[in-house]
């Protein structure tokens, strides 16, 4: 752990839109969003802080910020709060239009310079609130410092196939990066960048003020810096997974369930906030009812199991009724899965009401490739998505793809059958 003085400051960037969650961040931010039934994706985050012994954050934030704020609240559920301890929200400073919004990562931090320069430190730790993954980052800070570097970039090896969506690196045989492509159609490295960054604060001042048109650290100060400056690569060889796609999120929460899983939240020290939302943390435990019954499964705590749940992340208060079955499905707090109802490859937000009888997601197997009209970039393999509040009527049948909007009542069905990769 770092002495105090020496301590760095973190700036933890949770401002993203993260559109290709579709309706699950309509009312929330990307970080805010519930995952493996207790958590939120910014805990993962938060807790790497904490659990590096690092205890200044600046939570930078922008879209849909009001969740995001209630859940981190004053930071004691990660150990922030206390006299030389804190978490501080920073929205943008500039105005409330659009136009004014951060421009890119390294905007960002540039509107928050002051706070930068108010809380002195020798380096600025940049991490993403949307990343589910646990990382030591006071090992990292000292590679850096052995490094003597003026930043150093967190990379992993990443499938070839998969590369193309980050910043890449090339490397010397001591580490230096010394070709940076973002994003590279025919990419000539398997190291991403995964968007945690330390820089020297003095550098990073020096640089947010000198380069004013640098918007974002991957598309433009990364590739200038390292034709000058000492920028270096960190390995990171565990566990590490951005969930801004509805697959990339079911496929991170089923990771929870495999028999070995490669994602153990309490084994990482992740810390939830059970008084968020207004929920108390001594809800009652789950209860199994009758001919209930659970396989493979996550189940929080004040569920009730009527039914039957197969290979799926329940949240707190969920109730299966009699003669339901829940399959490879995601559902989010206090949803109500009514008798002889079914759920197969869906995410139910929170308090969503499926009637009795009622099928969401069915269809012939060749079905789930039949992508959502709406939104085909979201949902193409089969999942469909149900939006906080919404009303499955009785026997209504709800096929692969789907997406039923937040708030929707059973009037707002124009059929009870919703045929796959419609939206309603």
């Amino acid at each position: 752990m770092s002495s105090n003085n020496q301590e760095p400051l973190v700036l933890l960037l949770a401002g993203g839109v993260g559109s290709r969650l579709n309706n699950l961040v309509q009312s929330r931010a990307k970080p805010a969003v519930p995952f493996a039934g207790i958590y939120r994706i910014i805990d993962f985050s938060l807790s790497n802080v904490m659990n590096s012994g690092f205890s200044q954050v600046g939570v930078l934030t922008q879209y849909k910020p009001l969740s995001l704020m209630r859940h981190i609240g004053t930071g004691a559920a990660w150990d922030f709060s206390g006299r030389t301890r804190g978490v501080k929200i920073l929205p943008p400073r500039t105005g409330a239009r659009d136009s004014d919004w951060y421009k890119g990562t390294a905007d960002a931090v540039r509107q928050n310079i002051d706070f930068i320069k108010a809380h002195p430190s020798p380096e600025v730790i940049i991490l993403s609130g949307d990343h589910i993954y646990s990382m030591d980052l006071e090992d990292m800070l000292q590679v850096h410092r052995r490094k003597e570097a003026d930043m150093t970039v967190a990379t992993m090896v990443v499938p070839r196939e998969q590369i193309k969506q980050f910043g890449t690196a090339i490397t010397d045989s001591d580490g230096r990066i010394v070709e940076w492509e973002e994003k590279p159609a025919q990419p000539r490295t398997e190291l991403a960048s995964m968007g945690i960054y330390v820089i020297n604060t003095a550098y990073l001042l020096h640089t947010l003020e000198t380069y004013r048109t640098d918007m974002d650290f991957g598309m433009d100060m990364i590739p200038r810096a390292i034709t000058a400056d000492r920028v270096y690569a960190y390995p990171f060889r565990g566990y590490w997974r951005d969930v801004g796609t509805i697959q990339a999120y079911w496929e991170a929460n089923m990771d929870v369930l495999r028999p070995v899983p490669p994602i153990t939240p309490a084994a990482w020290g992740i810390r939830p906030n059970p008084e968020a939302d207004g929920l108390p943390s001594d809800r009652c435990p789950a209860r199994f009812i009758g001919a209930g019954r659970a396989s493979n499964s996550l189940i929080a705590a004040s569920c009730l199991i009527e039914g039957t749940v197969i290979n799926s992340v329940l949240s707190p208060g969920v109730w299966v009724g009699p003669g339901a079955v829940v399959r490879d499905s995601i559902l989010f707090h206090d949803c109500l899965v009514a008798a002889e109802a079914a759920i197969d490859l869906a995410i139910l937000d929170k308090r969503v009401t499926v009637g009795a009888g009622a099928v969401v997601g069915c269809g012939a197997e060749e079905e789930k490739q039949q992508a959502n009209r709406e939104h085909p970039q979201h949902l193409y393999t089969g999942i469909s998505l149900i939006g906080k509040g919404a009303q499955i009527p009785a026997a209504a049948r709800i096929g692969r793809n789907c997406i039923v909007s937040p708030g929707r009542r059973s009037a707002d069905f124009p059929h009870q059958v919703i045929a796959s990769g419609e939206s309603v």
